[in-house]
């Protein structure tokens, strides 16, 4: 499947997103693309291991492993390096998809992903796919 198809897909079929490395600061990505998100309906599950305030009337949580429901989009706001465990950890917890940021590429992690079947996006930034999809979702 092109990666536009599973773009179209996630944005579609996505309605609970796990954001890990949640942002409190409005002027960063970590927080204004969530914000965006669920602004369009999306259900925002902060994961940050410091956040210990709730977020878009959801409690954060300091990792994927502790969320207790459904996850089906895992987004990452993590350098490159550090996104293999977080991988590892969506499918543990059963996430359907993975996306990387804008910036943010890590191939084995997105073998590994694939490989379990999950959807994957790497180095996109969703509130700007979601802006310019818009119209056929």
């Amino acid at each position: 499947m092109s990666e536009d198809k599973i773009i179209e897909k996630i944005l579609k079929n996505s309605k609970t997103i796990a954001v890990v490395g949640f942002s409190s600061h409005p002027s960063r990505a970590g927080y204004y693309v969530p914000a965006y998100l669920y602004a369009q309906g999306y259900r925002i599950i902060p994961v940050n291991p410091y956040l210990h305030t709730e977020a878009f009337g959801e409690k954060p949580h300091p990792d994927l492993l502790s969320i207790r429901e459904p996850v089906d989009l895992v987004l990452i706001f993590r350098r490159s390096e550090h996104v293999l465990p977080v991988v590892e950890e969506a499918i543990q917890i059963g996430a359907r998809a993975v996306w990387m940021q804008l910036g943010i590429v890590n191939e084995e992690a997105a073998v590994l992903a694939r490989n379990a079947g999950l959807d994957v996006v790497m180095n996109a930034c969703m509130l700007v796919e979601h802006r310019n999809r818009s119209h056929v979702l």
